[in-house]
């Protein structure tokens, strides 16, 4: 059975790990390029057509969006990355922030990358990837816009992934805005982790 998510809020915007939430509650992030649909997925997930606000501009949230589901757990929303036109001094802003808080949460229990499916990773995709595998994060790779791939392209790109040693060990999922294909997956491997970091808790 996966996760129903029943009720879903925003909380705040944090820039600084200074502003986290005073109430502390497991985390699930979220994390994925510029523009590549990360504040769709989340209002796909949730049931709410605009929960997560959709930026008229890529590369200009700079912020940690904390969103309540469930009165049980946050989803985090983290700043996109990749955006080419970003001045150097918000990228760094950025990877600071972002840096920080993925090596310093105690309540985080795991993320969802999102990868545009049409495309292999980039560098970008595997340098994130790379550095939450070094910190030994639970990943699950969301790869978006599943409904826009023929079957051979989605086999194809499964067999690259399962031949490619640091995309072979993690959870992978073909998910749709559109469609709402992944969906359940999705929240079934979110209760997953939440409850994985539960049981860690209780020790």
């Amino acid at each position: 059975m996966s996760l129903e998510i029943r009720k879903a809020e925003f909380v705040k915007s944090v820039y600084d790990l200074e502003s986290l939430p005073k109430r502390r509650l497991p985390e699930i992030a979220v994390a994925g390029r510029s523009n590549v649909g990360k504040s769709s997925l989340l209002n796909r997930l949730v049931g709410r057509k605009s929960l997560a606000k959709v930026s008229s501009t890529p590369g200009k949230t700079r912020c940690l969006n904390y969103f309540l589901i469930n009165e049980h757990f946050y989803l985090v929303d983290l700043p996109g990355y990749g955006y080419a036109k970003a001045p150097k001094s918000l990228k760094k802003a950025w990877a600071e922030l972002v840096g920080n808080y993925l090596e310093d949460s105690e309540y985080l229990a795991g993320l969802v990358h999102i990868i545009d499916s049409r495309h292999p990773p980039t560098a970008l995709d595997r340098q994130l990837t790379e550095y939450l595998q070094d910190l030994g994060m639970r990943v699950l790779v969301a790869l978006t816009k599943a409904d826009k791939l023929t079957n051979r392209s989605r086999a194809e790109l499964r067999r690259e992934l399962e031949k490619d040693e640091l995309y072979s060990p993690l959870d992978k999922i073909f998910f749709s805005i559109v469609t709402g294909e992944g969906k359940r997956e999705i929240l079934r491997w979110m209760e997953a982790q939440l409850t994985h970091a539960k049981t860690l808790s209780k020790r």
